[in-house]
């Protein structure tokens, strides 16, 4: 596909309506692959136990594509339930699977049930996607695979230990994925997320990303903490991003993209106190205490990797995948969304 790949899927599916399988529909990501489906006029399933996401998700998606709404249908269960997963995959050509019990420290404090949604459950779903003959399975993996490997940029296929039970769930997604795109011809294609943020990333919690995170407290006049020297680095996403790789993912038709995994990110590195700067100059002029704050600094957090940046050029060649934002375009995007719905 050309640079315009993007423009091309969605006029094809505009002519062409697909049934797409969301998991983890009212969550972050998921609620945002809904509403892109649904301007696109495409029927949508969506799963999801509400653990982690949030009905208040879907009702915003409802408030952007009214017309669209009609196409939706939402199926309350569980992917640790096999046939949950089989009745929200019937007759499904498309599955976006992004249900997961995301955060390193989470999984640290609770491995076994991360280990039961994030590993049961996408077990679940690749058994449910391969015996009701779904087109293309595609996946939220994660950057956490690279583990301990010191390489900089990411390259798909160097990866080290992992670091944390979160880390080797979404690995041995990616073996199980591996295993049923050889073993039964289902087409599966992994996409190892890089620290997406954007609209409908919540901000509240123990385990809350550090995008909405800062922005939350920035507004509350808390203090605002980095973990470690403020050095280390992150290769920040914004959703738009992420929800095209999904859309090129599904439909790329080139045989060597299948089985395969890729890293969907920008390609620049931010660190945490390039990140610290950015937010406050783009929230200082509607809060003003925010041109005197300074981040403090405490211990590094246990099973984080130090740095992050990714090599996006296989995306770029198999899928035809081109970042829309950087770093800056996104938080300027997304940030009227973080403060319109951060109590204070």
């Amino acid at each position: 596909m050309n640079t315009n790949a993007y423009e091309e899927v969605k006029d094809f599916l505009m002519a062409k309506p697909h049934t797409w399988l969301i998991t983890g529909v009212a969550g972050f990501i998921g609620s945002n692959l809904l509403e892109i489906l649904l301007s696109l006029n495409q029927r949508v399933i969506g799963l999801d136990n509400f653990s982690t996401g949030n009905k208040k998700n879907l009702e915003q998606v409802r408030t952007l594509v009214p017309n669209s709404w009609r196409l939706f249908t939402l199926i309350e269960g569980d992917i640790r339930s096999l046939q949950d997963c089989l009745q929200a995959t019937a007759g499904v050509d498309f599955v976006l699977h992004q249900a997961a019990l995301g955060s390193v420290p989470r999984s640290l404090e609770d491995p076994i049930m991360t280990n039961q949604v994030n590993i049961d459950g996408f077990l679940n779903m690749l058994v449910a996607a391969r015996d009701l003959n779904v087109k293309r399975f595609i996946y939220a993996a994660s950057s956490s695979t690279y583990g301990d490997h010191p390489s900089l940029p990411k390259v798909e296929n160097h990866i080290g230990k992992p670091l944390s039970p979160y880390a080797v769930t979404k690995y041995v997604n990616e073996l199980y994925a591996d295993i049923f795109s050889h073993a039964y011809e289902l087409e599966t294609i992994g996409l190892r997320y890089f620290n997406v943020f954007g609209a409908r990333q919540s901000p509240n919690g123990p385990y809350a990303a550090v995008v909405p995170k800062w922005i939350s407290s920035m507004m509350m006049g808390e203090q605002i903490w980095i973990n470690g020297d403020g050095r280390t680095s992150r290769d920040f996403c914004y959703i738009a991003n992420v929800v095209q790789a999904n859309l090129l993912a599904a439909t790329c038709a080139k045989k060597n993209a299948i089985g395969e995994v890729f890293n969907i990110a920008i390609g620049e590195q931010t660190t945490l106190v390039e990140l610290f700067e950015i937010l406050r100059s783009y929230m200082s002029e509607e809060f003003p205490h925010l041109s005197s704050i300074s981040p403090s600094y405490r211990d590094f957090r246990p099973g984080d990797i130090r740095h992050s940046l990714a090599s996006i050029e296989k995306a770029k060649n198999l899928l035809g995948y081109k970042p829309t934002h950087c770093v800056k375009e996104g938080i300027a995007e997304a940030l009227g969304w973080y403060i319109k719905n951060t109590n204070i």
